[in-house]
């Protein structure tokens, strides 16, 4: 979720560059509503529920993975492999910098592929006609720095156009009734493996000073972190409510929240791309490389916490990381408590 996110001001560049290009993207199935609406997936026309992009392929790479030998994983990858054919691109760019979306773009028979220099996934290099050398740190100028190579143009402001989905809208209106909410903070315990999530005992102490300060906090969680967001639950001892959602609900939801308080996780990306307050309590992982990314590149509003105890990481450890448990509550209060008043 969040590498798409931080694709996205790459992709609205070569929008802007090229405002008649019939552009597409490869993309899962369960990412998909970070592109469109799923009502408008096959307008002929871009919108406000579809704002960037003019064809979406759905792929399923996981399933792929999970069954590289099945008939029907050939079969599937077969027609999205004739669907990107047909199109005729006259360029792909990978921005997910890794083996399978290279190949995905060498399948797909476009003649000018580009990608990064020093991508992800070192072997991805060998599928591309043009690599692309970028000096930047953070991925969302990396991004930027590719796409400039291919428009010639000058520096740009990242922009994030996300789709508004006016039922997923609706969702969010009658929720926020039901539960007599208006302003909220969002949590969102959860961080991809455990070495990057923070105890969700802590966001339940943080949650119990937010309500004292007369905000009503939602609990966010994704597949596999109802066991995470059920411990912060119970830690709030009633100051936070759990709302389950889909992702354009999310998009929605968040796009109403005064605060979103997470690790180095994709729904912390979202609310940053949509230029609400974030507290980003960061571990193993690197903020000035991963962290979270708002429109301009403005960080005025973001607020990331990451001990100087923490070591740059990517093993996916179950345990938090020793640096993220330095993290005080009272560190994150301070930074959530601070932000809200700036907003006033």
């Amino acid at each position: 979720m969040g590498d798409i996110i931080h694709s996205l001001p790459a992709v609205a560049a070569l929008r802007r560059a090229y405002p008649q290009a019939r552009i597409g993207w490869a993309i899962e199935d369960r990412w998909l509503e970070l592109l469109s609406a799923r009502a408008a997936v096959g307008d002929a026309q871009r919108s406000p529920a579809r704002p960037l992009v003019d064809v979406i392929h759905k792929v399923n790479t996981r399933a792929w993975r999970n069954a590289p030998f099945s008939i029907a994983t050939w079969r599937k990858m077969r027609e999205v492999v004739r669907e990107l054919q047909h199109e005729r691109y006259d360029l792909a760019v990978d921005m997910q910098a890794a083996i399978r979306s290279a190949l995905l773009a060498k399948f797909s028979r476009t003649p000018r592929r580009v990608g990064f220099a020093a991508p992800r996934e070192a072997p991805a290099k060998l599928f591309y006609t043009q690599a692309v050398s970028t000096s930047a740190i953070h991925v969302v100028d990396q991004g930027l720095q590719l796409a400039q190579t291919i428009t010639s143009g000058e520096s740009v402001r990242a922009e994030f156009p996300l789709p508004c989905d006016p039922e997923a809208a609706r969702w969010c209106d009658e929720q926020l009734e039901k539960f007599s909410v208006s302003d909220f903070v969002i949590m969102s315990p959860g961080a991809g493996w455990g070495a990057k999530c923070w105890p969700a005992e802590r966001y339940g102490e943080v949650a119990r000073a937010l309500q004292r300060e007369g905000m009503a906090v939602l609990v966010n969680s994704g597949p596999g972190e109802e066991e995470l967001a059920q411990r912060l639950l119970q830690a709030s001892q009633g100051a936070a409510q759990k709302l389950s959602c889909s992702l354009a609900q999310l998009i929605a939801l968040t796009r109403r929240a005064q605060l979103f308080i997470g690790g180095d996780t994709g729904p912390v990306h979202l609310a940053a791309a949509l230029s609400i307050p974030v507290v980003a309590i960061y571990g193993p992982t690197n903020p000035a490389r991963n962290g979270p990314f708002g429109p301009g590149g403005t960080n005025t509003i973001i607020q990331v916490l990451r001990s100087t105890g923490s070591r740059t990481s990517h093993a996916r450890h179950n345990a938090p990381e020793e640096g993220l448990l330095q993290i005080s509550v009272e560190q994150v209060q301070g930074a959530a408590l601070s932000l809200l008043r700036a907003k006033q």
